[in-house]
């Protein structure tokens, strides 16, 4: 069953409920009011002509004319046998005046409007007196009779009737109307019902094709029409659309990542393949042209798995996997670091502080490791020879800072949004590196949130780049603490470096 449907049942039903309840309170306090009318004027009536008995041993309330009033008066002797009817009233056949003191009748109206609890007070009967109920040409007959007692002994009996015939008709009639007028508003509250949750539900009809259309088009880029109010319905489009977004960015960064590391694995393969083939072709080949291609396929060899090994730290990061953190002395880390990149230095003046300040923080040795020789090998790769490459370490505002300037080319302002994705490269010389991946930034990053800490970058064109990454600290076991001096490690150039020819 559809939420439309489930809907629009639940107005008819709440709604049917109120017209029941509505139209069973009307019906009953109009049937209750007219009947109980009846009962007052057949009790006010016999207490005219028991007045009179009583007085003068009769009333001339019986000798009138009682055509207007519809109310049959009758006087009953005290052994129930009548003696005077009014005049002019049909021509009813004696009952006996005792049974309805023996056996009285309940109230004139039927059992529906006897459901609905009233505080109003029925017709007052005297002490002596019942109502009953008699049948007389097709229809109901209310009778009221009253015991006129002299000294406990009863001398007369007195009979007031009027007929419910039309009354009877009239509440019949009002049943069947408040009946059908109920069932034609339920059903018309059944139908707006529909159309109201229809056009409530409709975007919600509207986002679910979308829906069924992207997945059967993988088309993320398309997008859910938002209404114009911002209500529980227009803020999930929005938040579909938002979802849509993001499902889009990240479809489309998994293509640029595939086709980035389809570009990078052909490559050093392509070259594999050619000197592969070139040995093949030329078996007899000299010795030092020999060597020359096999150590030129030994390198893309190393660089292809470099790049497989940093695609697979990538995927680990994509997956979640958390790192295994304990307390580490980033003093160590560094200059452990410092000393396997100082190799890779092709005449650039590196320094770093010694000696290295002792400062504990939460972290992974090896991936710490491996994140500072990122920015010390690629910070390498584009400083030319006689320039700096400066590492420092320090603590600022109670976390553990790693500084790494060079005094390289530098990156373009519009680049350096985008020095952290996978495979950028911002500009033509950094994308003919012969050596680089294009993820040492991003796998950096990925390291630098594992620990809760933040990395940023500054440069400027022709002036250099400078990468700033803090760690929270392990303060407990921080047992050094940095002068301002040591801080900013304004060392003389090359003072603890030691520069690679």
């Amino acid at each position: 069953m559809s939420i439309r449907l489930r809907l629009a049942l639940w107005y008819g039903a709440l709604c049917g409920l109120a017209l029941l309840t509505v139209s069973l309170l009307s019906y009953a306090v109009y049937s209750r009011s007219q009947y109980s009318v009846l009962d007052r004027v057949l009790v006010l009536s016999a207490n005219h002509v028991s007045a009179g008995v009583r007085a003068a041993g009769r009333s001339y309330v019986l000798n009138a004319d009682r055509d207007s009033l519809e109310v049959l008066l009758r006087l009953y002797g005290p052994d129930g046998q009548l003696r005077q009817t009014s005049s002019g009233g049909p021509n009813i056949p004696p009952t006996s005046p005792t049974a309805p003191l023996n056996t009285p009748a309940g109230p004139a109206y039927d059992w529906l409007a006897r459901l609905v609890p009233t505080t109003a007070s029925p017709a007052p009967a005297r002490e002596n007196a019942a109502f009953g109920m008699v049948r007389y040409g097709g229809e109901r007959w209310r009778r009221y009779v009253v015991r006129l007692d002299n000294g406990g002994i009863p001398i007369a009996y007195v009979e007031t009737l009027t007929p419910l015939g039309r009354l009877d008709d009239a509440v019949a009639h009002l049943r069947t109307l408040l009946f059908g007028l109920g069932l034609a508003s339920l059903a018309v509250v059944v139908g707006l019902g529909w159309a109201i949750a229809g056009s409530a539900l409709a975007p919600i009809a509207r986002l679910t094709r979308t829906a069924h259309d992207i997945a059967a088009s993988r088309d993320t880029a398309r997008r859910v029409p938002t209404p114009d109010h911002r209500d529980e319905l227009g803020r999930l489009a929005l938040t579909f659309n938002e979802m849509l977004a993001s499902l889009d960015a990240a479809a489309k960064l998994q293509q640029r990542f595939i086709a980035d590391a389809s570009h990078e694995l052909r490559a050093p393969l392509a070259v594999m393949q050619g000197n592969l083939e070139l040995l093949r072709r030329y078996p007899i080949m000299p010795p030092g042209e020999r060597q020359e291609v096999t150590l030129e396929a030994e390198r893309e060899a190393v660089r292809l798995g470099r790049l497989v090994n940093d695609l697979l730290l990538l995927a680990r990061s994509d997956a979640g996997v958390p790192l295994r953190l304990a307390p580490v002395d980033l003093g160590s880390v560094a200059l452990d670091a410092f000393r396997d990149a100082s190799r890779l230095a092709r005449g650039q003046l590196l320094t770093h502080p010694s000696p290295p300040p002792e400062i504990t923080v939460n972290g992974d040795a090896d991936r710490l490791k491996q994140l500072i020789l990122i920015l010390l090998d690629n910070a390498l790769k584009f400083t030319p020879p006689g320039k700096r490459v400066e590492l420092r370490l320090g603590i600022q505002g109670g976390q553990a800072e790693i500084t790494l300037h060079d005094e390289g080319a530098g990156i373009p302002q519009a680049d350096l949004p985008f020095v952290f994705e996978r495979f950028y490269r911002a500009d033509p010389a950094r994308s003919s590196d012969p050596g680089g991946t294009g993820l040492g930034l991003s796998i950096a990053s990925w390291i630098v949130q594992q620990h809760g800490g933040q990395i940023a970058l500054t440069s400027q064109v022709g002036q250099g780049t400078t990468v700033t990454v803090t760690l929270p600290m392990n303060l407990p076991n921080a047992t050094w603490t940095l002068s301002s001096k040591e801080r900013d490690f304004h060392d003389a150039p090359g003072a603890g470096a030691k520069p690679s020819s």
